[in-house]
């Protein structure tokens, strides 16, 4: 997640936010599409609750499911599929669920550790020889365990250019670039979100099954649980599917569509697509326990409650942090921590089994009370955390039957406040900005092929007079540069959804000769699986 855009992939604390400025097109896009279930009386206002936070955030669509002992009892779409069309969001609705994907892998190894054919505390060089990190006592000592955990001592989001936005890397070769990746933190000693293990983890998963993780999870997870509304990832959508078009803020101000993108090279991580009706049936195999019935009746088990109940343990724990607005406070947590592919934290006496997240104008949330055998699920259109919390907090007040509280102002203002953080962060860059230093040298001598040791290169051409920049492996990352202060440029990508432009600065000798190009985001809203910090560009000598 972090503040949660996308990928990313990334998950949000339950006070992630997002920035929402600019109105949806159509009000009547919020109504809700019709829905088999009956009402429940605890849900009274809840769709006009629903269709509030759309408003409030801009969120063109929204689907969500609520279950509870076994049985379905709401699942509801509000707005349309793509905005300005009349095919409706319903409950069968596709949209990617991200980083919520991390508990499909966390639950497949869990599978493979019942049936004997690995354990959790495996080393993982015992099932892939070849995996190295860039210390060579985190390469013997790294567990099963540690690729679901966030623990390895990467910083947060370390390693997400390598596949996001979409990069030419496959899976391996992705997680053969581990080894140049630096650790930022001690191994096991602190958390910090990451998604490229999880991509190291659906390796171990076809090393140990001997089946592709996508075989593995069509055959042994969606279709015994009759998840007929799943795929893979965008790779495997069908022209005929229900899907939703996801929308993010440009220049985080102007609405528009997202393009549909794949992580096929660490699916693991985030790649699936699902319906909230679908995941109602996983929310309720989990809350059974592991169990669920066959279509003829007959129980079966799919995850053993041990194994369950591991995944359900805090590995790593979190520290708790004051919320950003006071009016954030009912929501604070008395524990936080993170299993095996599971946030777990409490709310009003309840444990509380969650994940986020992120993706290109789509974000989620799923949360599962185990003990009260209630889970929630909300999908969303459009790059908002702020919405999918509001949601979440209101349906579990409504179902827990805890004091109201006006959980969309609370967000409200945690976004005010988010949005005012970062206008004054640029206004700081901005006031200590000499715009009359210039470069030290021609622009043109700035113009070159760098790289770095675990990315690969990355082309800096003088185009007509001025400079062009490309990662050679992510076809989306283009970007126009223009002088910032002396040595330093702004990166400004042609694509402003990806809401990510960088200060890129070139540091020289005593000679003038550039030594290295470092690079930073310019806005503290850019999500983190941006890890420009992390890279260490060095001049390729021309041969």
């Amino acid at each position: 997640m972090t503040l949660i855009t996308r990928s990313t992939l990334c998950l949000a604390l339950a006070t992630a936010l997002a920035l929402p400025t600019l109105a949806h097109a159509q009000a009547a896009a919020a109504r809700p599409a019709a829905a088999a279930t009956a009402e429940d009386p605890r849900l009274a206002g809840f769709d006009a609750h629903v269709q509030a936070v759309m408003k409030q955030f801009e969120v063109p669509g929204i689907a969500v499911a609520i279950v509870e002992d076994g049985r379905i009892v709401y699942e509801r779409g509000f707005g349309p599929r793509e905005v300005g069309k009349p095919a409706p969001i319903d409950e069968h609705t596709m949209f990617a669920i991200a980083s919520n994907t991390k508990a499909f892998t966390s639950t497949a190894l869990s599978m493979l550790a019942d049936e004997g054919k690995l354990s959790l505390d495996d080393r993982v060089i015992d099932h892939l020889p070849w995996f190295r990190m860039s210390d060579a006592y985190v390469t013997r000592e790294m567990r099963i365990k540690d690729l679901l955990a966030h623990r390895s001592g990467l910083t947060l989001g370390a390693g997400d250019l390598l596949y996001w936005p979409t990069t030419t890397y496959t899976t391996e070769e992705v997680a053969r670039r581990l080894k140049d990746v630096p650790l930022g933190g001690s191994f096991r000693g602190q958390y910090a979100y990451d998604n490229i293990l999880f991509g190291v983890a659906q390796l171990v998963i076809e090393q140990a099954s001997g089946m592709k993780y996508e075989d593995f999870l069509r055959q042994r997870i969606f279709a015994p649980l009759g998840m007929n509304e799943t795929r893979f990832n965008s790779d495997r959508l069908k022209a005929s599917d229900n899907v939703a078009t996801g929308y993010a803020l440009a220049d985080f101000k102007d609405l528009q569509p997202a393009p549909r993108m794949t992580w096929h090279n660490v699916s693991g991580a985030g790649g699936i697509y699902s319906s909230v009706h679908d995941l109602s049936k996983w929310m309720n195999m989990h809350l059974a326990g592991g169990t669920y019935t066959d279509a003829k009746g007959n129980a079966h088990q799919l995850v053993s409650k041990k194994r369950q109940q591991g995944m359900w343990t805090i590995v790593t724990p979190i520290p708790v942090n004051d919320p950003s607005v006071p009016e954030l406070k009912p929501g604070k947590p008395n524990f936080l921590g993170y299993g095996e592919g599971w946030q777990l934290s409490d709310y009003s006496g309840n444990k509380l089994v969650w994940h986020t997240g992120g993706w290109p104008g789509m974000v989620s949330r799923l949360t599962l009370v185990p003990d009260r055998k209630i889970g929630v699920i909300v999908l969303t259109s459009q790059e908002v955390g702020a919405a999918f919390n509001a949601v979440t907090m209101q349906a579990l007040d409504a179902m827990l039957q805890t004091p109201k509280h006006d959980w969309l102002d609370a967000y409200t203002k945690a976004v005010a406040k988010s949005k005012a953080k970062a206008d004054e962060d640029m206004d700081k860059h901005n006031a200590a900005r000499d715009a009359n230093a210039k470069p030290s040298l021609p622009i043109a001598a700035y113009a070159g092929t760098y790289r770095d040791p675990w990315y690969g290169d990355i082309d800096i051409k003088n185009e007509g007079g001025k400079l062009v920049m490309r990662f050679t492996k992510t076809p989306e990352l283009v970007g126009d540069m223009a002088p910032w202060q002396h040595d330093t440029f702004v990166v400004r990508w042609r694509q402003r959804w990806l809401n990510a432009d960088a200060f890129v600065n070139f540091q020289l000798d005593p000679d003038g000769k550039i030594q290295e190009v470092r690079m930073d985001p310019m806005s503290p809203l850019t999500d983190f699986s941006f890890d420009f910090q992390d890279l260490r560009l060095k001049p390729v000598e021309k041969e």
